[in-house]
């Protein structure tokens, strides 16, 4: 198991350096000039811009300016922002636990909701509630974050006033964010697991189970559902880097503080330091979550084994 887990942290580094190669070249591929957006009406004079493209190291060659960015990054040194001048590391660490909180959030939404929707679906097959399981499934998949998030701060905030529509603080102001950004992977989620459940129903073992007399939901939570969770589960890794990534569309319509706004804004003001730090951190989370998927597999399923 331990030699595993080193390979794969092994393989991980490759695709951690692809990813930090990407971000670098793209940011420096948009149009725009930091040390001109940084000077404002300064910018006019030519001297007071290279003068600021010197102090910030964008007068070097790019290979260079990677290589800096790199071995920093390397020593967990992210580099400081252009606008802000704080350490890029701070500014992430200062956002990263509303982001968690809220992907965290909308992946147990998507669970509950995805699991409830699916089993209840494959058990009732061609009725009326697989279909309208499927239908909400169906609406999920097709319905955009941002406008989901705008339908439930009219009808939560405006209309009922149950819940405040923006900031951050208290589960009451965690509910719409998570919801929003939970119903899409639930609709996934759904659709897998009821696929996965039809296939295992099918089974011998399962009708076995069945025809000693073991009560119908013994036999669906505790001998179909187990072993219909590997499909599950993989996506469920898939699913967490979507909602990291998703929760950038619903930190912006619920105005939450997160690395989803702090990228937005950084690449809005082609602050290239926190741009690449948001990033790779991304990445690395996603990276780390695979790699538990991974290792779940063992737990679930006893024929499988990391020797």
């Amino acid at each position: 198991m331990s030699q595993y887990l080193v390979r794969r942290a092994l393989a991980a580094v490759p695709v951690l350096f692809g990813i930090s190669v990407a971000v670098f070249l793209m940011m420096h591929m948009v149009p725009g000039d930091p040390a001109k957006m940084m000077l404002g009406e300064l910018a006019v004079q030519k001297e007071a811009v290279d003068n600021m493209r010197r102090q910030l190291g964008l007068d070097d060659p790019i290979p260079v300016q990677y290589w800096r960015f790199l071995k920093g990054a390397v020593r967990g040194d992210l580099g400081r922002s252009m606008l802000e001048n704080q350490p890029v590391a701070r500014m992430i660490w200062q956002v990263l636990p509303s982001t968690i909180e809220l992907t965290l959030a909308g992946l147990g939404i998507a669970i509950v909701l995805g699991f409830i929707l699916g089993v209840t679906a494959a058990v009732r097959q061609n009725s009326w509630v697989d279909n309208a399981s499927m239908v909400m499934a169906l609406w999920g998949v097709s319905m955009p974050s941002f406008w989901m998030g705008l339908l439930l701060i009219f009808l939560f905030s405006l209309k009922l006033g149950w819940l405040p529509a923006t900031g951050q603080g208290g589960i009451e102001r965690l509910l719409m964010p998570a919801f929003t950004l939970g119903y899409l992977a639930s609709a996934v989620i759904a659709r897998l697991v009821r696929s996965s459940m039809l296939e295992v129903l099918r089974q011998d073992y399962v009708r076995t189970a069945r025809a000693k007399g073991l009560r119908d939901r013994l036999v669906i939570y505790r001998h179909a559902l187990r072993n219909a969770l590997i499909p599950v589960v993989t996506v469920l890794g898939l699913q967490f880097g979507a909602l990291l990534g998703g929760a950038v569309v619903v930190e912006t319509v619920f105005s939450r503080p997160g690395i989803g706004r702090l990228a937005v804004t950084s690449i809005l003001s082609k602050d290239f330091q926190v741009t690449q730090g948001t990033v790779l951190m991304s990445a690395v989370f996603y990276t780390l979550v695979n790699i538990a998927v991974d290792f779940s597999y063992a737990l679930l399923d006893p024929r499988i084994r990391y020797d």
